[in-house]
């Protein structure tokens, strides 16, 4: 996988105030996890584009990821970017900010941090939380 273009332009927030942003300053949550770690639990209201696909080979990076995005989402829209623990979603973002995307900030920590944090409900972590091996 290529290295990022430009990792200084990602801003990197932790999960308190990525939920502050959500609750209070119009952003939305665009997940890019595999539909499966999507599909075991996510942010409420959350959006979910795959930065990279779960295969026999291991992951591979979605090549359709910004194009997908855009369908979803305007380059002026407020975003925050999340994985798991914050390695995909740091990729993501650079990518986005390459695409002109104005808005993006990264969790950092991911969705796990944000498990956490306790802001998934009151299930158990094990319930909610995926491994993963993918690190920047």
């Amino acid at each position: 996988m290529d290295a990022p273009k430009d990792h200084q332009k990602v801003v990197t927030i932790d999960v308190h105030t990525a939920k502050d942003l959500l609750d209070s300053s119009g952003y939305s949550y665009l997940d890019v996890r595999s539909v499966e770690e999507f599909n075991k639990s996510h942010v409420e209201n959350a959006l979910n584009v795959p930065y990279m696909f779960i295969t026999e080979a291991g992951r591979v990076k979605n090549p359709d990821f910004v194009g997908q995005v855009e369908a979803l989402c305007k380059k002026e829209d407020h975003l925050i970017v999340g994985c798991n623990s914050g390695g995909r979603s740091f990729r993501a973002c650079v990518e986005l900010l390459d695409s002109e995307f104005k808005h993006i900030v990264n969790v950092g920590g991911g969705y796990s941090a944000w498990v956490d944090a306790g802001f998934a409900g009151n299930r158990p972590a094990e319930e909610l939380k995926t491994s993963c091996k993918f690190r920047p």
